[in-house]
């Protein structure tokens, strides 16, 4: 993709080199971030500056909308089929195939062998990008009476590795065993749950979970690749109304699927957090046939964990600091994250898994002597920990951190690594702890230490070239460390609002201010 959009850059190419193309977009994000579907703009806006013709107007898939991406995609699927029709009508006497039933599902499954299965390998040993680690430790750094439990993982691998500050660790977990024995009875699978079965891949454009096996079984299948888990999408019951044998559950599941049953689905799936082991609990009807369950299942997608260590500090270690996920829902029912629930119950010793090392979205500063600000509250410490243990290594000294949390004592991360480096004259350290002041105090932010600091972070921004780092949550604080850096430029470099916020956005465009932070 990146070679793609790189020839498309080209300054040479003629405005007309696409007047023959015609072109759909659906672009897939968060509107969380402030650059919503941002590819997907920049993409179309490229290619109608070369004469490309678009079907219909670009479509842009939400994960905030109630329904998810499907609110905007299945609307987009209906405008480009008809525009489609409109370019290329149909021959005389040729409809569309309307919905008529349960679809020819993308694999087939047969019976297979135990040795098969034995000799299939594990499929990640086949990528570059996944190295074998130990575990080495797994703590809480949390207090044990807080209600969050924020965990320090440390996994060290036999062979040499290279990674930079930003780069991502990712990590296939695997479901609870006693969740994965709890699902298959329930499906009726328990007495196949261990049969070795081939898995033909028919359809090569509908995809399949990443590093499946050729052999596997159901329960290998429900453990490693597909999850049960999940919240289901609209499609889950466009296919499941076709599963169930009573008539009454069909109805419900056809309401489900249909745009006018749009917010009582929401109600039932997104706001109540209800899993797909627990629909398929209620629906008891539901027959599941083993060829369809890549078409049902979502697969389980691995996950993705910012590190939290510099290899330069820390030879052929990786370090990650994960909140792990453990809620209530509306319907009173324990929700854990698979993935790391997965993390937390590993054991110390004898705890050998791989993980791919991809690269990130960060950059440091090749002259040391330039100076950094790191910003990142909570669990976005992650990045900056990494930033500063490869600055610290290198002797640069001229480091800020703002780091933000709750409450003193049990949630300040690392607060003894920042404090140490403040002794020794290689970080200012900066942390707003917004649960600290008494009741009906207004409650302190990184964006309100940033102000606070107005004259020196304008020094060292525009005098001395410094590179800023934000990284955590995408929920307001993102947005509002921006907000703080403009009203910085616009009352100490003396600009407007609007050459205020060009300042901060030529430096995002000159890579002096990087954003990591997820949702």
């Amino acid at each position: 993709m990146t070679s793609l959009w790189k020839s498309l850059l080209r300054s040479d190419l003629p405005p007309d080199i696409f007047e023959d193309l015609h072109y759909a977009v659906f672009g897939l994000g968060d509107s969380s971030y402030e650059k919503f579907c941002w590819p997907a703009k920049k993409l179309s806006r490229r290619l109608d500056s070369l004469g490309a013709t678009a079907l219909c107007p670009r479509a842009e898939g939400d994960t905030q909308h109630m329904l998810g991406t499907d609110g905007a995609f299945e609307p987009w699927v209906s405008s480009v089929t008809q525009a489609l029709l409109r370019l290329l009508p149909l021959p005389p006497g040729l409809l569309l195939s309307p919905d008529e039933g349960l679809t020819t599902p993308r694999v087939t499954t047969s019976p297979s062998t135990a040795e098969e299965l034995q000799s299939g390998g594990d499929q990640l040993l086949e990528h570059d990008v996944y190295n074998l680690f130990e575990l080495t430790k797994n703590e809480r750094i949390t207090a044990d009476d807080w209600y969050q439990d924020v965990r320090q993982f440390e996994f060290l691998c036999e062979d040499d590795i290279s990674y930079e500050p930003g780069d991502i660790a990712v990590i296939h977990p695997e479901a609870n065993p006693s969740d994965v024995d709890a699902f298959l009875t329930m499906m009726r699978w328990a007495k196949i749950a261990d049969d070795p079965i081939r898995i033909q891949h028919v359809f090569e454009d509908q995809s399949l979970p990443d590093h499946l096996p050729i052999v596997s079984t159901l329960r290998i299948l429900f453990t490693r690749y597909l999850d049960f888990s999940a919240v289901p999408k609209r499609s889950f019951f466009s296919l499941l109304k076709y599963l169930t044998t009573d008539e009454r559950e069909r109805e419900k599941l056809e309401e489900f699927a249909s745009p006018e049953g749009a917010e009582e689905l929401y109600e039932y799936t997104t706001r109540a957090h209800r899993t797909i082991h627990e629909v398929l609990s209620e629906f008891r009807a539901v027959r599941v046939p083993r060829d369809h369950i890549f078409d049902l299942f979502p697969p389980l997608r691995a996950r993705e964990f910012s590190i939290a260590s510099a290899v330069r500090a820390h030879p052929r270690a990786v370090h990650l600091c994960v909140a792990i996920i453990n809620y209530k829902t509306k319907l009173k029912a324990r929700r854990r994250g698979v993935g790391t629930a997965y993390l937390a119950a590993l054991p110390i010793g004898g705890t050998r898994l791989r993980i791919g090392l991809t690269k990130g979205l960060l950059a440091l500063p090749p002259d040391t002597t330039t100076p950094v600000i790191c910003i990142g509250p909570g669990t976005g410490v992650a990045p900056a920990r990494a930033v500063l243990q490869a600055r610290v290594h290198a002797d640069a000294a001229d480091n800020t951190l703002y780091f933000g949390h709750r409450a003193s004592g049990k949630d300040a991360h690392y607060a003894h690594e920042w404090t140490a480096l403040a002794d020794a004259g290689k970080l200012t350290y900066r942390v707003a702890a917004s649960r600290d002041g008494p009741e009906g105090t207004r409650r302190m932010y990184v964006q309100d230490l940033i102000r606070q600091d107005a004259k020196r972070v304008w020094d060292l921004i525009d005098a001395k070239g410094a590179w800023v780092y934000v990284s955590g949550s995408s929920n307001k604080m993102p947005a509002g460390v921006r907000a703080a850096l403009v009203d910085i430029v616009r009352e100490e470099g003396k600009l407007d609002e609007d050459e205020a916020r060009e300042y901060v956005s030529r430096l995002e465009r000159e890579e002096r201010l990087f954003e990591e932070c997820w949702s």
